[in-house]
């Protein structure tokens, strides 16, 4: 899906002189027409920009989705004793999870904004408080991310440990 046509990363302004003064109420409109055209140009490239890899990241989702049914059936064939995810798998389950995680709750963040062109107003005291909230809660995420990915380690350093354990004892 292109929104743009390659090749158009500029953006070019057409100022058009006016007969009249500078500083004059025509002058001022012409130019906050020109900006408004300029600004919504570059969102609607965003936006097409946005749908592109959300596209990729859906076929990457049913892609994921494939492998991860392929290892339910698997795991659901076999017997199921002594059947274990090596440490490493574990480890990058988890990270992908925490994610893949953390990039729904963004999009989500995305969604539920408020619209910003509908003229809604940013200087009400609830506006404030929920984009505190919204900061805090992805600090807050990317600390249990980064909490994760060490819990993720520890367990596979954890499991290397048995391993080697079990080989000693096996002398």
């Amino acid at each position: 899906m292109a929104c743009r046509p390659p090749g158009s990363g500029s953006y070019t302004v057409v100022i058009i002189p006016l007969k009249t003064s500078l500083y004059s109420l025509d002058a001022l409109r012409f130019y906050l027409w020109v900006k408004r055209r300029k600004d919504l140009e570059q969102e609607k490239d965003a936006l097409c920009s946005g749908l592109e890899v959300l596209e990729k990241a859906r076929l990457w989702y049913i892609q994921r989705l494939e492998e991860n049914r392929a290892r339910k059936g698997i795991i659901q064939t076999q017997s199921g004793v002594g059947i274990r995810q090596d440490g490493a798998a574990e480890a990058w389950s988890c990270l992908l999870r925490s994610r893949i995680q953390r990039v729904n709750g963004s999009l989500g963040s995305v969604m539920s904004e408020p619209n910003v062109t509908s003229g809604s107003s940013a200087s009400l005291p609830g506006a404030v408080t929920d984009s505190d909230l919204r900061w805090q809660n992805t600090a807050l995420a990317q600390e249990v991310s980064d909490k994760n990915r060490k819990i993720s380690l520890l367990e596979f350093e954890k499991d290397a440990i048995l391993e080697q354990l079990d080989e000693l004892q096996a002398r």
